[in-house]
């Protein structure tokens, strides 16, 4: 699917890279971080605009994104319980509520980028228990451009090596995540030793 997609970049350009980022956000399997790299490389070699591609990427994203939260306003609980059936999803949604719960409006800026896998399941969860939707959508939009901005740009910078620059964002994403756990970890280490210093 990924090479035939890529394929239709020349031809359809910045209609299928908005389209791919939309239908992603609704949690079908599109390699939509994929066709923002490649995006990225033909703006690179002057076929693209780069501020057309990260506007098509992020304006995609952000209705696949509104989309979501509505469906999850209108019929949320019903949408949840048949997503719940299926293991692999009932676990992504488990930890979509549990971040969601922990976060609120952060949990939908950073499912959007770093924990991307529960974005779509964000989306709904977020609709459904009410978050409102300006919080949602500044969130939203927030990360959106944060995401498309990194693969575009990362694209454009490696000159259309998909490969270097899709490990690169791996590695980049890897160390964002494990500072944010150790940065958790000691705020938590450092609140447990100020409760028992008042005990």
């Amino acid at each position: 699917m990924t090479d035939w997609l890529l394929a239709l970049v020349p031809q359809y350009g910045l209609w299928l890279l908005a389209g791919v980022t939309f239908l992603s956000c609704l949690a079908l399997p599109i390699p939509a971080s994929i066709l923002m790299l490649t995006a990225g490389g033909f703006a690179a070699a002057g076929d693209f605009d780069l501020w057309q591609a990260l506007g098509a990427s992020c304006c995609g994203a952000i209705l696949g994104d509104q989309l979501g939260y509505g469906l999850g306003r209108g019929i949320g609980p019903s949408v949840l319980a048949r997503l719940g059936k299926d293991q692999s999803r009932d676990r992504l949604l488990a930890r979509a509520q549990a971040l969601m719960d922990r976060n609120g409006a952060a949990a939908v800026f950073l499912s959007r980028w770093l924990l991307s896998p529960l974005g779509p399941y964000v989306n709904l969860i977020a609709g459904s228990t009410g978050l409102g939707w300006l919080r949602f959508t500044l969130a939203g939009i927030a990360g959106e451009a944060l995401w498309t901005g990194m693969y575009v740009g990362a694209g454009f910078a490696f000159g259309g090596n998909i490969q270097a620059a899709n490990d690169m964002l791996g590695s980049l994403l890897g160390l964002i995540g494990g500072a944010a756990a150790v940065l958790v970890l000691g705020l938590w280490l450092f609140g447990s030793g100020k409760q028992d210093g008042l005990r």
